[in-house]
């Protein structure tokens, strides 16, 4: 048999299974058809009024159609529903939630943390700190006090005789002042030898007691930390001079005395110690945002964070850590008790606009005094007192005995704020927020032959600069008749 016949043969037989499959489809569509039918005949001849009583179908209720039963969902199977359609959500509490728990148990962990500097084997001291800074800025004397009642050996750098005798009057034993003139570099290397010499001497903390060693642990910089606010175009070049001698310059050339300090390995006779430590402490609000009308302590703090960079990098090699503390707002309310509120701070830039030639107030004052009012003028956060100065006096203690080896270390309120809104918001936004608009309305441009003429009866004071108010007040009038400057006096 060929493969044609057996396939016409398979066709053949298939053909009754197939016949019945459609006749049993065909079938059981008419029985349903008839069905429904039958049913809409009943239903009409049993409500049909034309027919007697006895006449019309009796026919049972139907049952009523089946209702699925609903089992109601327990509190467990809801909350995992309501999570499984908020999945992002549900994520972000979790990081948030467990970040914000580790900051709270760390925080509680380092507060309970014991903070006190070595003894020797006598009971006496034996940790130095060396503070360059001024000894009439607030954040000098809490810090010293502060490192002096945690077993410290406090020496704060003074620059003259009055100084030393502010660091005397503290009448504390172990803060005591150290004579470095850091504009005579020879004296200042004699002064420092003459340190040297006093650490490399034992010292007895009592009578009669076993001498021990003294050990440097470290050098903390502490630059000014007040600055003068005043567009750039009132401010003239010998106040810049001057601000640059006394903020930027004379904290580098302190710590380039103290170098030859850190790089020699002074350590007690007998022990290892570890190498001393660098701190800088500078402002970061300002310098983070760089706002208008702030360019003294933004270029200052810029360049000094740049230096600290450098410096880092140098003594790396060494084995020297060097930390950069950026401060934010602290409240020294128990160093200086006395500050001016909101208003009259605006009273007070009013009235330092009113000494600008017209230009100048033409073009910076509205926006001067707006920004004088706003949330973070002077460096400060309005409306808020500032952070606990012990937030600022752990951390610096932290740096101290190692538990922090972070290059830089942000502390205070608006540090960590200000540093990423200063990389991250735009510039405009920021302004906005400080309250600068626009400026449409200008003076006309006076010529300095028109401004001569006008101000040939005023003798010499129609070519000063427009001094910046408090910034270098004790140099008297010739420190800011120098030079000439566009914006006279017309």
């Amino acid at each position: 048999m060929s493969a044609d016949d057996q396939q016409f043969l398979d066709l053949l037989s298939s053909i009754p299974n197939q016949i019945k499959r459609y006749s049993s489809d065909v079938a059981d569509y008419i029985d349903k058809a008839v069905e429904q039918a039958a049913d809409g005949v009943r239903d009409s001849l049993s409500s049909a009024s034309w027919l007697p009583e006895y006449a019309r179908a009796r026919f049972p209720a139907r049952p009523p159609p089946p209702v699925e039963s609903t089992v109601p969902m327990s509190a467990y199977e809801r909350a995992h529903d309501w999570v499984v359609r908020h999945q992002y959500l549900c994520g972000a509490v979790v990081v948030i939630s467990v970040y914000t728990t580790y900051r709270i148990v760390r925080r509680n962990k380092l507060s309970k943390k014991p903070r006190r500097a070595k003894r020797a084997r006598n009971g006496g001291r034996q940790e130095v700190v060396v503070i360059a800074g001024s000894p009439t800025l607030p954040l000098t004397k809490a810090l010293s006090l502060d490192l002096e009642r945690r077993g410290f050996i406090v020496y704060i750098v003074c620059n003259s005789i009055e100084e030393e005798m502010m660091v005397q009057g503290v009448s504390r034993p172990d803060i005591k002042p150290l004579g470095v003139d850091i504009t005579d570099p020879p004296s200042a290397g004699t002064s420092i030898e003459h340190f040297v010499t006093y650490l490399q001497t034992p010292h007895a903390p009592v009578p009669r007691a076993n001498p021990n060693y003294l050990s440097l642990t470290s050098v903390i910089l502490i630059p000014s930390l007040n600055y003068q606010t005043s567009p750039i175009a009132t401010i003239p070049p010998s106040s810049f001079a001057d601000l640059f001698n006394t903020h930027l310059l004379h904290p580098i050339l302190t710590i380039q005395s103290f170098l030859p300090l850190l790089t020699s390995r002074i350590t007690p006779h007998g022990e290892k110690a570890s190498p001393p430590k660098v701190l800088v402490l500078t402002p970061s609000i300002i310098s983070s945002i760089n706002p208008p009308f702030h360019a003294p302590e933004a270029t200052v703090c810029s360049a000094l964070s740049a230096f600290t960079e450098v410096l880092s990098a140098e003594l790396r090699p060494l084995n020297i850590p060097v930390t950069h503390i950026q401060l934010g707002t602290f409240d020294f309310s128990s160093f200086t008790p006395h500050h001016h509120p909101a208003h009259t701070s605006n009273l007070l830039s009013t009235a330092e606009t009113r000494h600008w030639p017209e230009a100048a107030r033409h073009a910076f004052a509205r926006n001067y005094v707006s920004q004088s009012t706003s949330a973070i003028a002077a460096g400060r956060v309005r409306g808020l007192r500032g952070s606990s100065l012990r937030d600022l006096h752990n951390a610096v203690f932290d740096v101290l005995d190692g538990s922090d080896a972070s290059p830089v270390v942000r502390v205070g309120l608006g540090a960590g704020l200000y540093g990423f809104v200063g990389r991250w918001a735009p510039r405009g936004l920021v302004a906005w927020m400080m309250g600068i608009r626009r400026v449409d309305e200008l003076s006309a441009w006076e010529g300095s032959g028109a401004s001569s003429e006008k101000s040939s009866g005023t003798g010499s004071e129609s070519e000063e600069f427009v001094a910046v108010k408090g910034m270098e007040e004790e140099e008297g009038e010739e420190g800011i008749d120098s030079g000439a400057n566009v914006w006279k006096e017309v």
